[in-house]
């Protein structure tokens, strides 16, 4: 495919280094990326209940990334189902939506990750006392969705920490519903990306308390076509540019990430 120079304009405060970067040439032409969401995981991408805006830390990431490239990015609603096709396809250029690079997608999509972290165990607060630490959780019931990873690196954790008494995993519709599960007390524990909990417990004060550390690391990532090289390279280089003059931490903080942070944007990190 032609390549075309494009050279990045200065728009936005937070994002005011000029790039000279190259894009494939339909997308220079376009002046957008297609960029493919599920606009339901708080606080990466979700719907402002008051306005029902695009809200997140993956909304506010990608259009930096748009300012630094000199594009517009065109957000485009789909199902999480349709993530890999829809890059197969071409029907979009990118998926930035809280998506984690696992080895098992490379054959479809490379991901330029941009943040760091793991499955968290956590209970009740009325039943903190009873899990001081991840062990004690041997044996109980943890509900986890079963359309991620989190089956897997759960049962690996029982396998290695429990012995013959190992975690009885429930698999749940997505992480919403381990929550009413383990508030219902049909489920002992839930567990879920460490990246989202923060952002949860304050809006359900006093409702959760973590248990123990992340018990895996896994990194999250803009999943792009893997023919598309330079794409690639004008991603990790937006993201990397957007570490060097603080945007990234601006807005991790705000969106209580600082803990998941990564120093360099990597390609195709996840194992």
């Amino acid at each position: 495919m032609k390549r075309l120079l494009v050279t990045a304009a200065l728009v936005g405060a937070m994002s005011a280094p000029v790039m000279a970067v190259e894009l494939p040439a339909e997308i220079a032409k376009r002046g957008s990326i297609k960029v493919a969401l599920v606009p339901n995981y708080p606080p990466m991408e979700f719907r402002d209940p008051a306005t029902n805006a695009l809200s997140g830390f993956d909304i506010d990431l990608g259009e930096a990334i748009g300012r630094k490239l000199g594009v517009k990015i065109e957000w485009q609603e789909t199902s999480f189902a349709e993530f890999m096709p829809s890059i197969s396809t071409g029907r979009v250029d990118a998926i930035l939506s809280g998506f984690t690079d696992y080895a098992s997608r490379h054959e479809i999509a490379s991901f330029v990750d941009y943040l760091r972290s793991g499955p968290q165990f956590f209970v009740q607060q009325s039943r903190k006392a009873e899990f001081k630490d991840a062990a004690a959780l041997c044996g109980k019931k943890v509900g986890a969705s079963r359309r991620t990873m989190f089956p897997a690196q759960i049962a690996a954790w029982s396998e290695k920490n429990c012995g013959t008494n190992p975690i009885q995993f429930v698999g749940t519709d997505g992480s919403a519903d381990a929550r009413t599960q383990l508030r219902q007390g049909r489920i002992d524990a839930a567990a879920q990306g460490n990246e989202t909990l923060p952002y949860i417990m304050d809006l359900e004060p006093g409702t959760y308390a973590t248990v123990g550390a992340p018990i895996a690391q896994q990194f999250t990532g803009i999943a792009l076509p893997v023919k598309e090289k330079a794409l690639q390279q004008a991603m990790l280089e937006a993201v990397d540019a957007l570490i060097t003059d603080g945007t990234y931490r601006t807005l991790l903080a705000k969106w209580k990430l600082t803990d998941n942070a990564l120093e360099k944007a990597t390609l195709n990190a996840g194992q």
